[in-house]
């Protein structure tokens, strides 16, 4: 399995919850994990759900670094989590810019919590628990969205932006 487009907005997968991974060491699934990986980096994102590549498991990346949709983003090696499962969220809800690789052209102002706590399990089998604060607790908290059947304008953005427009005014401003 190579995934390589990712889908839009409009269609209908990415509005199904997603199904938990019951084999990690499936080879598809180690695959999966490449291809997440691989495809948030071309793209120039983030993070990625595999429902965003047209697989309905629970497996996302959080892969935040500078690029130029996210000039200001902190270095980090990019973490596939399967099954994830925020369990904690602390602090009062914070607004920020939000895009989505399944969402071109579009950025929101959208209200998320600056702290969480997550147990998932990694592509060795082991399970996890990790803390994510800021911009990083951001990307989480959008990826497991996606996990659930979400898209971040399902959050009531405060503001909407085209990208140009958020290039424009937020990043060069």
């Amino acid at each position: 399995m190579q995934v390589t487009t990712i889908l839009q907005c409009s269609h209908p997968l990415l509005r199904q919850p997603a199904q938990p991974v019951t084999d990690v060491g499936d080879p598809q699934v180690q695959a999966l994990a490449e291809d997440l990986v691989r495809v948030c980096q071309d793209a120039r994102g983030v993070g990625l759900a595999a429902p965003q590549v047209g697989v309905p498991w629970q497996m996302i990346v959080v892969a935040s670094r500078p690029n130029p949709r996210y000039p200001h983003a902190p270095l980090m090696e990019p973490l596939v989590m399967i099954n994830p499962e925020i369990v904690a969220m602390d602090g009062e809800p914070v607004w920020g810019w939000e895009g989505c690789l399944s969402v071109p052209n579009q950025r929101g102002l959208v209200a998320r919590a600056p702290w969480v706590q997550v147990r998932y399990v990694n592509v060795q089998g082991e399970e996890m628990t990790q803390e994510f604060s800021d911009f990083v607790a951001r990307i989480v908290q959008h990826e497991y969205d996606h996990l659930q059947g979400k898209l971040f304008l399902d959050r009531q953005p405060q503001r909407l932006l085209s990208e140009a427009e958020y290039q424009a005014q937020i990043v060069n401003a």
